[in-house]
């Protein structure tokens, strides 16, 4: 074989491969598309216990024919506060079942049929769908074109893998690394890993390794070793998708890790042993033997990554709680932990789809309204301090707020602003465009808490107090504005359930009495209520509470808006709601 050839094949390979991956992300993709608000649904009330976080998982992964996609969305759930750790374990588990079934229709289908013959007829199903107008059938088109993709994508690798019994030479120079004994199964665990990690996708890598198997290049056993290897490189994934989460996201994508090399370590030390029994199991099942008859290593290979995932998993099961106190020690939740600098729900290296980003965006935003919140509660406090430190030490932190405030904004902005240019359904549009203007409004809160800070600042350098009637009514004031930011975060959290009715009364109270204290400002200060330098301070200030109510009450209306658009959208094209909200970590 000439080094053109050989060039020339690795890259025919290579493309194969490609259109093979490709098939398998735009199927994923699209299958969430189609049902990925139900999809987080059923996983959020399907993992109150250990059992049905297992059945999830192998349901959602036989689904989307991905377990990657799988773990991928359940860390995304666990960083938007979703999912807790405990109950992300047994969807996780259930993955690396779900995803045998690929192998299966691989070896029961691929290598019996012309996969590629359906391939065509696919795509002429699917491409009619793909210049529909509405969102769901223009999913339907891409899941079908992913079909069609990955159908082909098979073919084409089973076409460019060569036959190595046309070059002896390189079935003996391959043949010397399968003597080796244990090293050999372990030369072929870190193959397994390797290939894994490149290609992102140990569907892909399992398709390779059942074709190497079926072409001779490899037996069975050194087959099954790269198996066990392509189990632990699969975790990479999720481990790329969590670098960028909170902790909660870090120590899914350690436990995904640590499940998978604990599960290879304890097959590797039974190796033959359970080979042995694989191929005891294909032989009574009527497939034939693997070690006797290489034709049957296909699908006993299929046999034996279910085998060991299943085993693996009823094993596991019961270590579970010291498997999560092992991740937790390994990554432990720090007490002092300020994550008040960084983003808590959304990164910037890793972007999941559009419907699990938008989740994480709604929780960043409403974790961005309880800053800004808190924020005014400093304002309050320097109206009332314990002593002078403490007045310098509160302002410094509403100068500090101001500052997370302003890089708040930007980061969301710039992620709202990719998630944009990516393919988004109406509502889902819609929604990023409300978000925009919601951190927006925010923002100008902020904005008016630190001018706020700031008068007080001055009065206090001025050495300016208020008396008995002015601190009256300045609280009254900042109550009513208290009031107004509990229903704009209540309205953030339960973003499709908006309660503007509520939003509006306290608008309608912070105007009434900003303007009753605006009429009774002058005749208190010819009347000698209080000194004019005092009323100075006074005005800016209930008239700064007063905008901080105009871009409260714009926020929930930009919720509303939102909602009215959806509710004039056909049903089956709404996104379910999203309650709950999660603590601000300080």
């Amino acid at each position: 074989m000439s080094i053109f050839q050989i060039v020339v094949s690795f890259f025919t390979l290579v493309g194969a491969l490609g259109v093979f991956l490709y098939g398998m992300k735009l199927l994923s993709e699209s299958l969430q598309k189609v049902a990925g608000k139900r999809m987080k649904h059923l996983l959020e009330s399907m993992t109150s216990t250990r059992l049905k976080g297992i059945l999830m998982g192998i349901l959602v992964t036989v689904v989307i024919q991905s377990s990657s996609a799988t773990t991928v969305m359940v860390v995304g759930f666990v960083n938007a506060g979703l999912l807790t750790l405990v109950q992300a374990v047994g969807v996780i588990m259930g993955a690396n079942i779900g995803t045998t079934v690929t192998a299966w229709i691989i070896s029961l289908f691929g290598f019996k049929m012309n996969l590629g013959l359906m391939a065509l007829p696919l795509l002429g199903l699917g491409v009619p769908f793909l210049f529909s107008k509405r969102d769901n059938l223009h999913s339907i088109g891409e899941m079908i074109l992913g079909f069609s993709l990955l159908f082909l994508g098979l073919t084409f690798l089973q076409d460019s893998v060569p036959d190595l019994s046309l070059y002896p030479k390189v079935l003996e120079n391959l043949a010397q690394y399968t003597q080796l004994g244990i090293w050999s199964v372990l030369l072929f665990v870190l193959v397994g890993i390797i290939l894994t990690v490149v290609v992102q996708s140990s569907s892909a890598t399992m398709a390779l390794t059942l074709l190497m198997c079926a072409n001779g290049w490899i037996d069975f056993t050194m087959a099954a070793a790269m198996v066990l290897g392509e189990n632990i490189g699969t975790t990479i994934t999720a481990v790329i998708a969590a670098s960028v989460g909170n902790i909660s996201a870090r120590q899914t994508a350690l436990f995904h890790f640590v499940f998978n090399v604990l599960g290879a370590l304890w097959v590797l030390l039974i190796f033959t042993p359970f080979l042995h029994l694989v191929d005891r199991m294909a032989l009574e099942s009527g497939i034939g033997s693997p070690i006797l008859d290489p034709s049957k290593a296909p699908i006993a290979l299929s046999l034996f990554h279910t085998s060991f995932n299943v085993v693996n998993t009823l094993l596991m099961y019961w270590l579970t709680p010291q498997l999560v106190s092992l991740v937790k020690r390994i990554l432990p939740q720090k007490e002092t932990e300020d994550e008040e600098y960084r983003l808590r729900f959304i990164g910037h290296d890793y972007m999941p789809t559009g419907e699990l980003a938008l989740l994480s965006v709604w929780k960043e935003v409403g974790g961005y309204a309880r800053r800004v919140h808190r924020m005014f509660g400093f304002v309050q406090r320097m109206l009332d301090p314990e002593n002078e430190k403490d007045f310098e030490k509160t302002y410094e932190r509403i100068l500090k707020y101001e500052n997370i405030s302003d890089r708040m904004e930007v980061e969301i902005g710039n992620y709202l602003g990719r998630l944009h240019t990516s393919e988004l359904s109406d509502n889902a549009r819609q929604q990023v465009n409300a978000l925009m203007k919601i951190i927006s409004d925010i923002e100008s809160v902020a904005d008016c808490c630190h001018n706020a800070g700031k008068i007080l600042k001055r009065k206090s350098e001025a050495k300016i107090w208020f008396n008995e009637y002015i601190r009256r009514h300045i609280d009254q004031m900042m109550d009513y504005v208290d009031q107004a930011f509990t229903v704009m975060t209540q309205n953030l959290e339960n973003s499709f359930e908006v309660d503007l009715t509520a939003a509006k009364r306290c608008e309608d109270q912070i105007d009434r009495y900003r303007n009753l204290l605006k009429r009774e400002h002058i005749k208190n200060v010819e009347s000698g209520v209080y000194p004019y330098e005092s009323g100075v301070f006074y005005s800016d200030l209930y008239s700064q509470c007063e905008r901080m109510g105009d871009y409260i009450i714009n926020v929930s209306e930009d919720i509303q808006e939102m909602d009215t658009v959806e509710k004039a959208m056909p049903k089956d094209e709404l996104p379910e709601s999203e309650d709950g909200g999660i603590e601000d970590q300080e």
